[in-house]
């Protein structure tokens, strides 16, 4: 008895052995996980970015590459953290769920930062500022916002000019990309646009005389990439890129080759705010 009773102990510690091996095996498995994928991206190594295709100097197609201030900003700031990005189109209004439901690690598109939308992702730093411009139809007798009510004002659906819009009570048309809310103002469908003031201002220069800016007037809140909520080892190592391109002058150049002569507001400053921001002259 006592010798069968030895033996059930010893099978009992080896399979307590057995399952402990099995244990640190699969830990061990999920700690070289983590250490090829620390960011939590869906590939290793790539950064998989929704971003529009129609909203230039900001984001936009060209030649069948994903360009812009905010992708090439973007492409910089990856590289700083030994990352790259493969870009994937989609539409405004459908982005930010798209990166709370982690089809997209990142959503690149001049996202302004609130508080509503800090309920469904997590921003980095600021990278930009930006104004609402107000565009109109040539010939139009607008000339600011303070001249929309009762008119037929057409905005992006899920961008803060949409919450503007809807905030002084306009009854907005929404349509689902910036192509849309240009047709509108071309075919005279729509007598004004609220639109982020640097794409109103590039497509109101490409539409052969069609349209015309009325106004601008400051947006309230910075720019910057969102992430899932909880992501914060993504989101911290694109605020350490975003700092490192500041400093050495690539944001300075970007500003100026997307923005020339676009005056940065005092109050404004990029990034984590401890770089110094270097002219564009300097930085060339």
């Amino acid at each position: 008895m006592r010798i069968r009773t030895a033996l059930t102990r010893v099978a009992a510690l080896g399979a307590a052995a057995a399952l402990a091996a099995t244990a640190l095996t699969a830990c061990g498995g999920s700690a070289d996980d983590a250490a090829d994928n620390p960011y939590g991206l869906l590939q290793p190594g790539v950064i998989r970015a929704g971003t529009l295709t129609d909203a230039p100097p900001n984001v936009f197609l060209k030649d069948g590459k994903f360009t812009g201030f905010d992708n090439d900003l973007l492409r910089a700031v990856a590289e700083k953290v030994g990352l790259k990005v493969e870009f994937v189109g989609t539409d405004f209004s459908a982005l930010l769920a798209q990166v709370d439901n982690r089809k997209f690690d990142v959503g690149s598109s001049s996202i302004t930062v609130t508080e509503a939308r800090k309920k469904t992702v997590d921003f980095g730093n600021g990278y930009d500022f930006g104004y609402f411009g107000l565009d109109v139809p040539a010939g139009s007798a607008i000339t600011g916002f303070d001249q929309l009510a009762g008119k037929r004002v057409v905005v992006v659906q899920g961008t803060v000019q949409d919450d503007f819009a809807t905030r002084e009570k306009l009854n907005p048309v929404r349509v689902p990309d910036y192509n849309g809310a240009v047709n509108q103002l071309k075919a005279g469908t729509a007598d004004a646009w609220i639109a982020p003031a640097e794409i109103g201002d590039k497509s109101a220069a490409d539409s052969a005389g069609k349209i015309k800016v009325a106004a601008k007037q400051l947006s309230p809140a910075p720019t910057a990439y969102a992430v899932a909520k909880g992501n914060d080892r993504l989101r911290e190592a694109l605020d350490k890129g975003l700092d490192q391109v500041i400093a050495d002058g690539t944001w300075s150049r970007l500003q100026e080759r997307y923005y020339p002569g676009r005056p940065i507001p005092a109050d404004f400053t990029p990034g984590s705010g401890s770089v110094a921001v270097p002219s564009p002259s300097a930085a060339s």
